[in-house]
């Protein structure tokens, strides 16, 4: 049975404007217990932020995440997938281009993200693994 990424991407996205400090950023990713935000300025995906990138690109080079802006931070032009697409190009997608979350796009704009996570459960739900990406991040 074909599956596709609309039956098991997240719809709700949490997004901030680019310039939104990445202390608002880390907020927002810790209230919804999330570890990606979209940034996006008048309904248009500039890039991804995840928590990996505020970690490498800003702490660990000593910048101040108070002033560092969500854009600047950012991976800009994310690549992305539509939510017609095959589960199986999602995953190809993020293999080849070593990511963990794709925005999920169609022509009105960003209407969810789709993560490994989702793709583990939705694949191999009995497996060891989909069991730890369905857990929260504090248990």
């Amino acid at each position: 049975m074909v599956r596709y990424v609309r039956d098991v991407m997240t719809r709700s996205v949490a997004a901030l404007r680019p310039d939104a400090s990445l202390v608002e950023a880390a907020q927002l990713m810790r209230a919804q217990a999330i570890g990606d935000v979209l940034v996006a300025r008048d309904g248009v995906l500039l890039g991804v932020l995840t928590d990996r990138d505020i970690a490498l690109r800003v702490v660990a080079e000593g910048l101040d995440p108070l002033i560092v802006s969500c854009h600047s931070a950012c991976t800009p032009d994310p690549v992305c997938v539509g939510p017609d697409e095959e589960l199986a190009t999602a995953a190809a997608l993020m293999r080849t281009h070593a990511v963990r979350r794709l925005p999920v796009v169609d022509a009105q704009g960003v209407v969810g993200v789709i993560s490994v996570g989702d793709l583990v459960r939705a694949l191999s739900p009995d497996s060891p693994l989909a069991d730890i990406t369905g857990t929260s991040p504090d248990t």
